[in-house]
């Protein structure tokens, strides 16, 4: 009976040995919306043993998920925001890792007249002057914030718009299905656009204005604050990403010949 005892205690020592280790991290909807996880993950585990638990959010949610110590690092795309994140405390660094655009989708018939314009702001200054459907995520997310901060470079203020804008307060896939729906305008990162697949009338009809650059950053939530947080494994987790392995997979995923994301981390 001894022997039968010790035997099994082994075996469930050497299970629990065996088993990944596990960490939080809060993500915005558009990383996990272009498909980049499913690629990254896999490879994290296959690498370092560590089993990454996403929690998809807005990037104003994935600070505050941050500040209450609920994750271990977040991976958002507000400079201003992660930087205040960091002024109060609640980060112990940025790291930049990848970055992208914002692209604005509209119908393809582009009644507003989006496509013709010289920036940003005035493509949607012609959306506004037509009353034209526009979808927002209206969600505090880093794509949002861009948003609303576009609405204001155009000298416009959304809370006086009539019912052509809609804030839907969800996600960039969720979003994009009412913009599909409703044959409306929406800004969205190139990446989820690219990897959504009910585009129905919609078409990418303006890029390319420098302001819509798009840059991710990894934060790993300060242990000073929060002592539960799983630091060592939050390291771990950036060197990874901004290894050469985490720098072949990001700049090679693509869509229809299309790269989603371009790595840019600095060694």
């Amino acid at each position: 009976m001894k022997r039968l005892i010790t035997g099994a205690f082994a075996s469930l020592v050497f299970a629990t040995a065996a088993l990944a280790e596990e960490m939080k991290m809060a993500v915005t909807t558009s990383f996990h919306n272009s498909g980049l996880a499913e690629i990254l993950l896999p490879e994290i585990k296959k690498n370092l043993g560590l089993d990454v638990q996403l929690l998809v959010v807005g990037t104003g949610q994935a600070i505050r998920l941050g500040e209450a110590g609920d994750v271990d690092a977040i991976l958002v795309h507000s400079k201003k925001a992660e930087e205040a994140f960091l002024a109060d405390g609640n980060g112990t660094h940025r790291r930049e890792i990848m970055y992208n655009d914002f692209v604005l989708i509209g119908p393809k018939g582009d009644g507003a007249g989006a496509a013709g314009a010289e920036n940003a702001a005035a493509a949607l200054r012609k959306i506004a002057g037509a009353e034209a459907n526009f979808v927002s995520r209206g969600d505090d997310s880093g794509t949002h914030k861009k948003e609303l901060a576009l609405w204001q470079a155009a000298g416009l203020e959304p809370d006086g718009f009539g019912a052509w804008y809609r804030a839907v307060g969800a996600g960039m896939g969720a979003a994009l299905n009412t913009a599909a729906g409703m044959d409306a305008y929406i800004m969205s990162d190139r990446a989820s656009w690219l990897n959504f697949g009910n585009k129905a009338g919609l078409a990418l009809l303006f890029a390319g204005d420098p302001v819509l650059f798009n840059q991710y950053a990894f934060i790993p939530v300060n242990p000073e604050k929060h002592g539960h947080v799983k630091n060592g494994l939050a390291m771990e987790l950036e060197g990874w990403l901004v290894s050469e392995k985490a720098k072949d997979l990001i700049n090679g995923y693509q869509i229809n010949g299309e790269t989603l994301f371009v790595f840019n981390a600095e060694r």
